[in-house]
């Protein structure tokens, strides 16, 4: 019962008290944001550095460490952060 109880009325008027059921869940809703938030990061970067800034910084990233290799694999351009870099790009003064 460490998890709280659950009471429910039978249909003879008792009430019973059950253990509530710990159901873990995934938070799908987070992981969406999360990944909704990179792509607008990403975007952001390539429609503010340019299509040719932005790939010569992958690249130098590309030549690092281990975990600089895996962030280039991250920042690798993508067809939706080209989408939204072209909507930033809109906004953003020239």
């Amino acid at each position: 019962m460490a998890n709280g109880v659950v009471r429910t009325v039978t249909s003879d008027g008792l009430i019973v008290a059950k253990p509530r059921l710990y159901k873990p869940r995934f938070p799908l809703k987070g992981l969406i944001v999360v990944l909704m938030l990179g792509f607008l990061f990403k975007g952001f970067l390539f429609a503010y550095l340019g299509e040719a800034g932005y790939a010569e910084r992958v690249a130098t990233l590309q030549g690092g460490t281990v975990l600089e290799q895996a962030g280039a694999w991250v920042m690798q351009p993508d067809p939706v952060t080209t989408i939204v870099a072209g909507g930033i790009a809109t906004v953003l003064p020239q």
